[in-house]
């Protein structure tokens, strides 16, 4: 029996080693999780996204290595083209209210990703707001409300992580040029690993009603130095009536 179970424990033991072996040097520098999916756990570097027509290779926080590919021409549907040439946008960042979760994955402040083989969890610096995905085989309620950085459920095609998101309100624009989008947004995401240090990133935009045909965006992730922290990000709304006065300050009794 004892030759029998070193037998088996021989085979196995060569099986794992030929399994690594096939795989890309890079991608056996990658992480993984108890369930076998890649690590995504850490600080991440990526590019600033202000306008997501245009291309670029900096990071938003001074890492090397980023990258983002816009797509120059838009495929405005009428409504859409109607709010792009709007001649007065509001900015709504300016009031504090949040940025929104396709605007927000293109500032200029890092993020945090917290995982397990049943959820992921970003944590965005910028607004220091949070954004919680299921990985546990759920899809999206049956209904749901309208929210900020809408409802989001993910999976796994084999190493890449995809996010599908629907439930959008239509109080945010897509980036910071405020390229428009309204409440039948439609967003997925494609996380895979390139190597233990980099993350590719890809984001289609299904939105009917403000474009004709789905488009994407692809992004690159670097992974920040050890010891990296999120800092305390504070929005505080410019508040005229008591910065100017309007309303007296009350003198403790």
């Amino acid at each position: 029996m004892k030759c029998f179970r070193n037998s088996i424990f021989t085979v196995a033991a060569a099986l794992a080693i030929l399994s690594a072996a096939s795989l890309p040097v890079a991608a056996q520098d990658i992480k993984r999780l108890t369930n076998g999916k890649p690590d995504l756990n850490g600080v991440w570097d990526h590019p600033r996204v202000g306008d997501m027509t245009k291309s670029s290779t900096e990071c938003a926080s001074g890492s090397a290595g980023c990258k983002q590919e816009g797509m120059a021409q838009l495929p405005f549907a009428a409504w859409g083209l109607e709010k792009w040439k709007q001649p007065v946008h509001f900015d709504y960042t300016a009031r504090c209210l949040p940025w929104g979760y396709s605007r927000t994955l293109g500032t200029e402040y890092p993020l945090e990703m917290i995982q397990t083989p049943q959820r992921l969890a970003i944590l965005f610096e910028s607004n220091n707001v949070f954004h919680v995905i299921p990985t546990d085989g759920r899809d999206h309620p049956k209904s749901v409300d309208p929210a900020w950085f809408g409802n989001s459920v993910g999976k796994y095609e084999g190493d890449t992580l995809v996010i599908d998101s629907i439930g959008f309100n239509d109080m945010t624009y897509l980036d910071t040029a405020e390229h428009p989008h309204s409440d039948q947004l439609h967003l997925v995401e494609r996380y895979t690993p390139i190597d233990a240090n980099h993350l590719s990133y890809e984001v289609t935009i299904d939105d009917k009603k403000a474009y004709e045909k789905p488009w994407k965006n692809t992004r690159t992730f670097v992974r920040m130095k050890p010891g990296s922290e999120l800092m305390e990000y504070v929005c505080m709304e410019n508040n005229k009536d008591l910065f100017e006065g309007h309303i007296p300050l009350q003198a403790k009794p």
